[in-house]
C-alpha cells in the first residue's frame, strides 16, 4: 500500500482550487490517513463522515474507495463548501451532506459499517464528545469501525511541544476545547460497546484511532 499511497499523493492539489474552501492540513494528511484506513474499510459498504469540513477528505476517500458509499455530514454552515467540492469532483459513491450538529437532537435512521471523523474532538466541548460516542455506539453495526484522526494526550502528557502549544491556542479561543486524553476516550468507548483495535502514529504528531463495535 505504501507505493499506492505515494501514487495517490501525486494527485495532490499544489494550489488551492479556485472558488473552493481549502485546508492545507487536509491536503497534507489525506494520503497518510488513507494508507492506514483502507484495510478497515475493505468490506464496508456504508460510511458516515462526521464533520466533513471543507469536503476535501470526502472527495479523496470516495474516489479511492469506490466499493463503498461515503456519506458526508456537518453543520449547515459547511454544506455549501462540501457541495462545491462534490460538484467539482463528483463520484457515484459520494453522498451530499446531511445535517449533523451535536448541539441539537440528531436522528440517524441508518446503521453504518464505519464512522470516520478528523480533527473534531479537540474543537468541540467534552460534553459533545460524549454525545458523539453515544451516537456512534448506536448507529454502528456489529464489528463496525469508529475511525478518529487527530492529536491526543497519553497519561496526561502531550506527544510533542507543538501539540502542547496547539492546546493552549485552542483553550484561549474556547475554554471548552482542547486536546483530549486517550484514557478518557477509552472510558467513553467502553461505555457504548467500542474497543480500541489500533492506534497509529501519523505525521504532524497526530494519531489514527480505530475502535471496533463489540
Amino acid at each position: 500500500m505504501a507505493d499506492q499511497t505515494r501514487e495517490l499523493m501525486s494527485n495532490d492539489y499544489h494550489q488551492p482550487p479556485q472558488g473552493l474552501p481549502y485546508s492545507q492540513a487536509c491536503e497534507n494528511n489525506k494520503g497518510p490517513i488513507l494508507d492506514k484506513l483502507w484495510p478497515y474499510l475493505a468490506t464496508a459498504k456504508q460510511v458516515l463522515e462526521v464533520g466533513s469540513g471543507t469536503g476535501q477528505h470526502a472527495v479523496y476517500f470516495a474516489e479511492h474507495l469506490p466499493h463503498l458509499q461515503w456519506q458526508t455530514s456537518d453543520i449547515m454552515a459547511h454544506h455549501q463548501g462540501i457541495n462545491a467540492w462534490i460538484d467539482a469532483h463528483p463520484s457515484v459513491n459520494l453522498q451530499r451532506p446531511i445535517t449533523f450538529d451535536l448541539r441539537r437532537p440528531i436522528e440517524v435512521s441508518q446503521r453504518y459499517d464505519a464512522v470516520f471523523t478528523a480533527n473534531t474532538l479537540h474543537i468541540i466541548a467534552w460534553e459533545l464528545v460524549d454525545v458523539l460516542f453515544g451516537l456512534v455506539g448506536d448507529i454502528l453495526k456489529k464489528n463496525g469501525k469508529f475511525c478518529i484522526y487527530g492529536p491526543f494526550k497519553y497519561s496526561g502528557e502531550f506527544t510533542s511541544v507543538s501539540n502542547e502549544q496547539f492546546d493552549i491556542s485552542l483553550r484561549q479561543r474556547d475554554q471548552n476545547s482542547g486536546i483530549r486524553d486517550i484514557e478518557a476516550l477509552l472510558d467513553l468507548a467502553k461505555a457504548v460497546g467500542l474497543a480500541l483495535q489500533a492506534d497509529y502514529d501519523l505525521p504532524a504528531n497526530n494519531q489514527l484511532l480505530i475502535f471496533s463495535k463489540i
